[in-house]
């Protein structure tokens, strides 16, 4: 059985996903929200509409509208670590990936998700959801 961190550091990233995941609800929508995280490389705080940008962004800002939107998280710099803190809860460092996907000998190094991290998916598909990712992870 696998060592893992407590799930309330999961539960606290506020049921966040990387990279354009969704998630259905296996129950009726009155029960279950679906969920959606968008996470995009290179963004700027307010480079969309429902931020206060100048750029049109209709689409983004509909979801925005009729969900929640979350102003504070930390960025790791480079898109492993800040996948990895998204889907964990935890510090890049404490998943595995604390620079890129390169072993480089280290536990905070090993360029891979460790033993020792529970997903927000896992979770999730243990409320009963159906999760799916879409997007990339550097390779």
């Amino acid at each position: 059985m696998r060592n893992r961190f407590p799930t309330r550091a999961v539960l606290a990233l506020g049921l966040l996903l990387a990279g354009g995941v969704q998630v259905r609800a296996a129950a009726p929508a009155a029960t279950k929200p679906n969920i959606l995280i968008i996470l995009v490389d290179d963004m700027g705080f307010s480079d969309l509409g429902c931020y206060g940008s100048e750029i049109s962004t209709p689409n983004l800002d509909a979801l925005a509208a009729d969900g929640l939107r979350f102003t504070q998280f930390y960025n790791g710099a480079r898109c492993c670590p800040t996948r990895a803190s998204l889907l964990t809860g935890l510090y890049a460092h404490q998943t595995g990936v604390g620079h890129m996907v390169q072993d480089k000998g280290q536990p905070g190094y090993r360029g891979r998700l460790n033993d020792s991290c529970v997903t927000i998916a896992e979770v999730l598909r243990g409320a009963g959801y159906f999760t799916a990712m879409s997007g990339k992870w550097q390779g």
